[in-house]
C-alpha cells in the first residue's frame, strides 16, 4: 500500500474533519474547521499533517512547533489528533507518520516531540511507546475558561 504524506491544502479541510470527527467522535463544522485553518495556514509552526492513499485521507496529525527562550525546553513540538481510519489500522501507517513527523521537527530544530492523547486510546499508546516515546512525569493540566 502507498501512503503519500504531506502539509494539508485547505481542500483537505472537510477530509480531515470526518477523519478525525470519525475517530474521536468530535463534531467539529466544516465551516469552523476552514476558518481557523486559513487563520493558522501562514504560520509556519502550525502544521497539518496528511497521509492518503489513492487521493483519500486516511491518516493525519497536527503538529505545533513552540519556540522558548529557555535553553533547556528550547524547540519542542506538541502532536495532537493523531489518528489512522480505523480500517487502515495495524499496517505501521501511524509508525511511518511519526517518522515524516520526526523529520520535519527536526529540520525546525525541535529538541523534543510531546504527543497529547485521550486516555482511552490504549492501541494508540502502545504505537506511541513503541516508537519511543514515554509517558512523562508532569500532567497534562486544563481548564475551560
Amino acid at each position: 500500500m502507498k501512503i503519500d504524506f504531506r502539509v494539508a491544502t485547505i481542500d483537505d479541510v472537510e477530509n480531515i474533519i470526518d477523519l478525525c470527527n470519525e475517530c474521536f467522535n468530535e463534531n467539529t463544522s466544516i465551516e469552523y474547521a476552514k476558518k481557523i485553518f486559513n487563520e493558522t495556514k501562514n504560520n509556519p509552526n502550525d502544521i497539518y499533517l496528511i497521509g492518503s492513499v489513492d487521493g483519500n485521507v486516511i491518516a493525519h496529525a497536527k503538529i505545533t512547533i513552540i519556540k522558548t527562550m529557555y535553553e533547556d525546553m528550547n524547540t519542542y513540538s506538541i502532536l495532537n489528533h493523531v489518528c489512522v481510519k480505523p480500517e487502515y489500522r495495524r499496517h505501521k501507517i501511524a509508525t511511518k507518520m511519526l517518522e515524516v513527523i520526526e523529520k520535519i521537527c527536526k529540520e525546525k530544530g525541535c529538541k523534543k516531540m510531546e504527543l497529547w492523547s485521550n486516555n482511552v486510546r490504549k492501541a494508540a499508546h502502545a504505537c506511541y511507546k513503541n516508537y519511543g516515546f514515554g509517558l512523562d512525569e508532569a500532567g497534562f493540566f486544563s481548564k475551560e475558561i
